[in-house]
């Protein structure tokens, strides 16, 4: 039996993040070196966590240079300077940029990227290295935007509830280095790409939007989707669109030949990591799907259904058991509630929470614990949250209202005065939603 249920549910979220931390999945396929040189570059949240593991591994007599940008706070102290790097020397420069919503920083390192590109010849040997977070962090508008009009359309898809494969196709589209265009800049060199993955179905074409493998989406596409979410954009974007001007190298490109691209970690491999833990502990694990999306509350009143009918019917699984899911829900924020400027705090994990809790109705035996793997849930400082079977008791105790919270997107808010935030810091790596209902 779990004597601490708190303390069991966050060693299962430490043990998916530690899956897919990158030094260990990395060994398995690192290039041998080229007769050229080696240019390393990548965008992500997991990043810097990448650079210092490819530095730790290449061969340190074998030439090594290049660039990564990464989230700000998300480079591992241990590769913060060359006092600290492995073997006392950083071999690959990383620079921090914002995320969600692009900056100034995340566009000069593009650009600087682009730089780098130059020159390569088919004796060397490129090395992306690609996580979740890439498509914000790596922000190069397609000719004729600015950053401030990537900025607005970034902020603009987030709020719309659009999934994160159609914001990609969107962001590829208007983008001088996504959708395959970093790629085609590195010819004649050959390209192997180690991505680690945040989205349903591991598509490294939507991974940090694909800047290294082909796109089978199009302008029209993304033009449609723009539509569809009532998202202006400026003239020179909706022209470049609906001329096929911005459009992405396609399957079969002679961009791609000889290049490689391998999956070092996957949010299914991290959620079978923390079964294989609950199962050691004497609890049965089940792990739903790790393609789990939709509106992150009402995904959360799902899962509360699902742990329900486990507590009462012992159906469909029999308890004592932990229920696992991954993927990748939203937060929609209405334009009429944005307008009353009384938004509170909170991110897909916490508001996927608040739902869950809320359909619940402190049900006995339940505990649940949901979080981002890469440590930061929205903007805030916290990974997640717990929900526990006096959650809603203890909240009224304080004066809380859930589904005012609820509906102010402050589940954060409601969270942090019970003092079930999980606060984790930056982990280092992204494989996306983190979820676990333990059922007594």
């Amino acid at each position: 039996m779990i004597e601490d249920p708190r303390a069991f549910l966050q060693d299962l979220f430490h043990t998916a993040v530690s899956r897919a931390l990158p030094e260990q999945a990395m060994r398995a396929v690192m290039p041998s070196p080229p007769q050229g040189r080696t240019l390393v570059l990548g965008a992500g949240k997991a990043g810097g966590a990448m650079a210092a593991a490819f530095d730790l591994l290449w061969p340190r007599e074998a030439p090594l240079s290049g660039l990564v940008v990464t989230r700000y706070g998300h480079v591992p102290l241990a590769y913060r300077s060359d006092a600290t790097a492995p073997h006392g020397r950083r071999r690959i420069e990383v620079v921090e940029a914002a995320h969600p919503v692009p900056d100034a920083a995340g566009q000069g390192a593009a650009q600087r990227i682009v730089e780098l590109t130059r020159g390569l010849t088919a004796d060397d040997l490129v090395v992306c290295l690609i996580s979740g977070g890439g498509s914000a962090l790596l922000s190069l508008p397609a000719p004729g935007l600015t950053l401030e009009d990537k900025q607005r359309i970034n902020a603009a898809l987030l709020a719309s509830g659009a999934a994160i494969d159609e914001m990609n196709c969107v962001r590829k589209h208007l983008s001088a280095i996504k959708g395959g265009r970093l790629a085609a800049r590195c010819a004649p060199a050959r390209v192997v790409t180690l991505v680690i993955s945040d989205v349903p179905g591991d598509d490294p074409s939507v991974i940090a939007s694909g800047p290294t493998v082909p796109d089978a989406t199009t302008c029209a596409d993304a033009m449609r989707l723009l539509e569809r979410y009532g998202i202006e954009v400026p003239p020179a974007a909706r022209a470049g669109l609906q001329s096929g001007a911005f459009e992405t190298p396609k399957p079969g490109d002679a961009a791609f030949a000889g290049h490689a691209l391998h999956l070092i970690a996957t949010p299914q491999q991290s959620l079978e990591a923390a079964a294989a833990r609950a199962r050691e502990q004497g609890i049965h694990a089940h792990v739903l799907s790790d393609e789990i999306e939709g509106e992150s509350r009402e995904v959360g009143k799902v899962h509360a259904a699902l742990a329900r009918a486990v507590r009462r019917r012992g159906q469909p699984f029999a308890r004592p058991c932990v229920i696992l899911s991954g993927g990748e829900t939203t937060v929609t924020v209405a334009r009429a509630s944005a307008e009353r400027q009384r938004l509170g705090r909170g991110g897909r994990a916490t508001e996927f929470l608040l739902g869950c809790a809320i359909a619940l109705q402190a049900e006995p035996g339940v505990w649940v614990l949901a979080a981002d793997t890469d440590g930061i849930d929205g903007i805030e400082d916290n990974a997640g949250a717990l929900v526990t079977p006096d959650t809603l008791a203890r909240a009224r105790a304080l004066g809380l209202g859930a589904t005012d919270h609820l509906d102010r997107h402050d589940a954060h808010g409601f969270f942090e005065p019970l003092g079930d935030l999980v606060v984790t810091g930056p982990t280092y790596t992204n494989v996306n939603d983190f979820r676990a209902l333990l059922v007594l």
